[in-house]
């Protein structure tokens, strides 16, 4: 009887050890289970796909590094590690190298874009901008490609530097300089204002018995050619600078120069320049606000002028 007893109770201990082994495997087995992924393959593959894909499996994306690669397609996946079919557990890192595309391609044509839409398709496909030369022309509007090396369709390398012909638009017109020797200071400005240039250096010679204020030579000489929107440099003939002090204090009354700068939203750096009197002098040079006005009084004398520049460039002149 207590044999018995004893083998049902050694029987039972059995199958109680048997169950819990069966259990311990079968939790560990599905433990493991849940802790591993298998890679799955990634070579050939977007990269964005890539991204998404390993992390829904919880890994983690490394990328080591980009390639040239004529077989894989630029942003695309050309090596991977670990390998696909490899089993892994999660949380651990898959490290990825991205394809460059083809280390050379077709040049693109920039002929008749703007510099900026030239530029967007440099960088694109990975070239960068060369040497920039300007040029006039009559047919390529002003600040768009005229042409470019290497030319479009020829095979370029990617990192490759382009150089450009840049449009200045229409060329200025030509002239030939006139003779303003002998004429008064007034008719040359007249002139210069009239035939498109613009007056540059004004100085003073003195040539005894010959008229004051009267042009005695300019640059560039008459005849010469000369382009619209050219500097003039004049040499007027003027009295000594000592006897053009001693007259400052007799000259009889003054005169008014104002000048209003034109509206806008930025500060513009004005220069009033007096010319006379055997020298230069600055009656003014600093910004104003958009619509601000200056005054100045100005001695009335013939050999007075006052010259305003705005942002360096002269546009107004007044004689006393």
């Amino acid at each position: 009887m207590i044999y018995r007893i004893l083998k049902l109770l050694l029987l039972f201990f059995g199958a109680t050890l048997l169950a819990g082994a069966i259990t311990y495997f079968a939790l560990t087995f599905y433990i493991k289970l849940e802790d591993t992924v298998i890679v799955p393959e990634l070579v050939g593959k977007d990269v964005v796909y890539v991204l998404q894909t390993l992390t829904d499996l919880g890994l983690n994306t490394k990328v080591k590094g980009a390639e040239y690669s004529a077989e894989i397609p630029a942003n695309h996946v050309i090596f991977q590690k670990p390998s696909a079919g490899q089993e892994i557990k999660r949380d651990r890192d898959v490290h990825i190298i991205i394809s460059k595309g083809t280390r050379s391609l077709l040049m693109p044509n920039l002929k008749g874009l703007s510099m900026p839409q030239a530029r967007i398709i440099l960088e694109e496909n990975a070239l960068c901008s060369g040497e920039q030369t300007l040029s006039y022309s009559s047919v390529t509007p002003r600040n768009e490609i005229i042409a470019h090396h290497p030319p479009a369709g020829s095979r370029i390398d990617r990192g490759q530097c382009v150089d450009l012909l840049v449009s200045m638009g229409l060329p200025p017109k030509a002239y030939k300089m006139p003779d303003l020797r002998g004429r008064s200071l007034d008719e040359a400005l007249l002139v210069l204002e009239e035939s498109g240039f613009k007056m540059g250096e004004i100085t003073s010679v003195f040539r005894k018995g010959k008229p004051r204020n009267i042009i005695i030579d300019h640059d560039p000489m008459p005849g010469h050619r000369v382009l619209q929107g050219m500097r003039i440099r004049l040499s007027v003939n003027r009295r000594s600078s000592l006897a053009q002090r001693a007259s400052v204090g007799s000259v009889g009354g003054v005169g008014l120069f104002r000048y209003r700068l034109d509206e806008g939203f930025l500060k513009r750096r004005v220069r009033v320049l007096l010319n006379g009197y055997g020298g230069s002098t600055d009656l003014f040079d600093g910004f104003l606000d958009p619509g601000e006005e200056i005054w100045h009084l100005v001695p009335k004398h013939n050999n007075a002028m006052v010259l305003l520049y705005v942002d360096g460039e002269l546009v107004k002149t007044e004689i006393f």
